[in-house]
């Protein structure tokens, strides 16, 4: 039998983990992050330089209303951004594929430490600034013709393996 969501057996859990969204744009994107964090236990959400795209009625419908309980912050330069994790002290994960990234599975998740998972923007990715200000880059191992995926796609993949490794 199918459960509702009143019946079903997770227990709710918050873990040390931040998601930060480099420039994304697609405001079904962005609901879509905001009902993945809340999935996974997300603390918040950083999100650059999207302004006026932060739309609440435009992001519900993908969200479904996680946006309400999902802590958010949004920042409008890299620098201000790149401040922010400096002084926090964040071990910043970025999600992208390189010449040096190394598969998901092979990620390190340092004990005592907040986690920052750098997502980048839909056609250009995580910009070089804070590629160079990552701690790890890693990278989705993929079998077919295409390199990339879905930024939405991609994050929940990646907070899956996060959450597994640090339960």
């Amino acid at each position: 039998m199918q459960l509702n969501h009143e019946s079903v057996p997770f227990r709710n859990q918050e873990f040390p983990i931040i998601l930060v969204c480099d420039t994304i744009l697609f405001q079904p994107n962005i609901g879509s992050l905001f009902r993945i964090s809340e999935a996974f236990g997300v603390e918040k959400i950083l999100f650059l330089g999207i302004g006026n795209q932060m739309n609440p009625r435009k992001i519900n419908k993908t969200s479904r209303s996680t946006h309400l309980h999902v802590a958010y912050e949004l920042f409008e330069t890299k620098e201000a951004l790149s401040n922010y994790l400096t002084t926090n002290d964040f071990e910043i994960i970025a999600l992208e594929i390189t010449s040096e990234s190394k598969p998901l599975a092979e990620v390190e998740i340092p004990k005592n430490k907040k986690i920052a998972l750098l997502i980048g923007n839909e056609i250009d990715g995580i910009s070089e600034t804070f590629l160079k200000k990552s701690h790890q880059v890693i990278h989705i191992e993929m079998f077919g013709k295409n390199s990339s995926m879905n930024v939405v796609q991609a994050t929940g993949i990646a907070l899956y393996e996060l959450t597994r490794k640090m339960k």
